[in-house]
């Protein structure tokens, strides 16, 4: 018995996301409100420069 190969598929095209800056985001502050659907979150950039998102 002789086992062949499955065929290979083309790799999918890497999609580009939609790439935002932070700074654009908050206008140059530390925080801005994001909302999906009814909710409402807040993004805010740290001291040390990482983001946190919170409800």
């Amino acid at each position: 018995m002789s086992v062949l190969p499955l065929p290979r598929s083309k790799p999918a095209e890497p999609q580009q996301l939609p790439t935002y800056s932070a700074s654009d985001l908050t206008q140059d502050g530390d925080r801005a409100l994001i909302t999906l659907g009814d909710q409402t979150y807040t993004l805010r950039i740290t001291r040390a420069g990482k983001l946190i998102l919170t409800k």
